[in-house]
């Protein structure tokens, strides 16, 4: 038998993959490695680094105690070059491997490096499916062609038929493919939301590790992670949200609350971006839910769900491999302005902003409105250079991978590529803001002033935004109402509310 050395990454933990369902070969060494590469490429939350390499311990002790033969470099093992190619070529010498195999990368950066890293290799090598994903990497061109935009509306519907998610027959269940109408509301005053599924993983002896090691790190260590690290417990966590949180998951996606940190989000991002889920099984446990209780839980909860999965996580991959590498250079609007202080430490007199990053910071979490409608849309408002905004949401949250999170920055929350994945840009003024949650009520700021020294800077800065830019957007469908909006005011107000804006832009760490 050849003898062979199987690679998996830290976001390739897929205990149900082809390579586990065999009988342990001895003559197969499975390796993971945790790398200074990997933890200083970005500078990452404290809580991810430890989640991730927490996560790839459990993985690598579940198959070596069921007969696998695992080497597993830790970040501070004294043999550990903190290198790819140098540990692989080392093992590679040690072991007399014959043959080296990978799993797919799931980052460009990553798929680039083995690419050319295997060219110099003296043995055979292979590369295969992580089996994770429901759509493959060019299933955009498959479905469509070569385009430069496509709508994640028309992908969807072309998964749910292709993955018989929902159908009946050829037509959606209950006749329509979308409630997203039926999903914003705004969380009523002291709704009893369920308290979050958080559990006790001891990762003391990570924190002491990368202390010792002086890792450039967001947020503090922790003493135990709350998230899901081993295949049991992330089953735990998806039958939790199916028995607890998808009977309001589609009407209150969309709300935020200063007194709830999750309301009635899953919380499964990280187990199924380290593929410790399957997204299939996941859509499917929640159908089976629902089935279960429809009395209790309504279709548009299911849709709603089952929308974020099989939709939105799947396009935006295939998004990312249709477009990189030119997609992480786009900057539609030439915004050069630096990130504000703020964000990396809370400290800003808006309290939505003040919530949404603190929460970050302590919990490397915040759903996806959170991001996209609160510290996004202020960026955007803001001019900030959408590298510096890539930066922050690639280190700060948990569930952050490049193909998943770049998409959703430089796409949806900056519109840095102008409309190619996304049909507007996500601005808004604080009445969204405060329609979709209670953080105004206690903010020092009015979100009903355009200007004085009460007025919230989301106001100005959005229709600021807009005239600036009027000659790019105005032209879009879907902006032309509030662009005649802002043609019927008054000349005065205008000024008023752009000299506004130009204050706040001169002192942006000050708000």
């Amino acid at each position: 038998m050849i003898k062979t050395l199987r690679l998996l990454l830290g976001d390739q933990l897929n205990y149900k993959h082809t390579w586990f369902l065999q009988k342990p070969d001895p003559n197969i060494i499975y390796l993971m490695m945790e790398l200074r590469s990997e933890t200083d490429y970005a500078k990452h939350h404290a809580i991810k680094i430890q989640a991730f390499f927490a996560a790839m311990r459990s993985f690598a002790n579940h198959f070596s105690q069921n007969g696998f033969n695992f080497i597993y470099l830790k970040l501070d093992d004294t043999e550990n070059q903190q290198d790819f190619a140098k540990n692989i070529n080392a093992l590679i010498a040690k072991h007399q491997i014959e043959k080296l195999e990978i799993l797919e990368p799931d980052e460009y950066r990553l798929d680039e490096y083995f690419k050319q890293f295997s060219k110099k290799l003296q043995i055979p090598y292979q590369c295969f499916s992580t089996e994770h994903f429901m759509a493959k990497r060019n299933e955009l061109e498959m479905m469509f062609g070569q385009k430069d935009r496509y709508l994640m509306e028309n992908f969807y519907r072309r998964m749910r038929a292709q993955h018989n998610v929902l159908m009946d027959g050829k037509k959606p269940v209950n006749g329509k493919w979308n409630f997203d109408t039926e999903n914003r509301k705004k969380l009523p005053n002291k709704h009893p939301v369920p308290q979050a599924l958080l559990f006790q993983n001891d990762v003391r002896d990570i924190k002491k590790m990368l202390i010792n090691c002086d890792i450039e790190h967001l947020g503090a260590y922790q003493n135990t992670i709350g998230y899901p690290i081993t295949r049991n417990q992330a089953l735990e966590q998806l039958d939790y949200f199916c028995e607890n949180l998808l009977l309001h998951f589609g009407d209150y996606q969309d709300a935020m609350s200063d007194q709830e940190e999750y309301i009635y989000h899953s919380r499964l991002s990280f187990a199924l971006n380290t593929k410790i889920l399957s997204p299939k099984e996941v859509i499917d446990a929640a159908i089976t839910s629902f089935e279960k209780n429809k009395d209790m839980i309504s279709y548009a909860q299911l849709e709603g769900f089952v929308r974020q999965i099989l939709g939105w996580r799947e396009f935006m991959r295939c998004f990312y491999w249709t477009f990189m590498p030119g997609f992480a250079y786009e900057n539609f609007f030439n915004n050069e302005t630096k990130l504000p202080q703020f964000y990396w430490n809370a400290n800003t007199k808006m309290n939505c902003m003040h919530h949404c990053i603190k929460n970050s910071l302590d919990n490397a979490y915040a759903h996806h409105i959170q991001r996209l409608m609160v510290t996004g849309n202020f960026a955007l408002l803001a001019g900030v250079d959408p590298s510096e905004v890539d930066q922050w949401y690639l280190g700060i949250y948990i569930d952050a991978i490049e193909w998943v999170e770049i998409t959703n920055t430089r796409g949806m929350s900056q519109w840095s590529d102008g409309g190619g994945l996304a049909t507007k840009p996500y601005v808004s003024s604080a009445n969204y803001i405060n329609k979709m949650s209670n953080y105004c009520k206690s903010c020092h700021y009015d979100h009903k002033l355009k200007y004085g020294k009460k007025a919230c800077p989301f106001n100005s800065l959005y229709w600021a935004f807009l005239d600036k830019h009027q000659e790019k957007l105005s032209n879009n469908q879907r902006m032309s109402m509030i662009y005649r909006v802002w043609a019927k005011m008054d000349t005065l107000e205008q000024e008023k509310i752009l000299e506004q804006a130009q204050e706040y832009l001169k002192e942006l760490d000050a708000l």
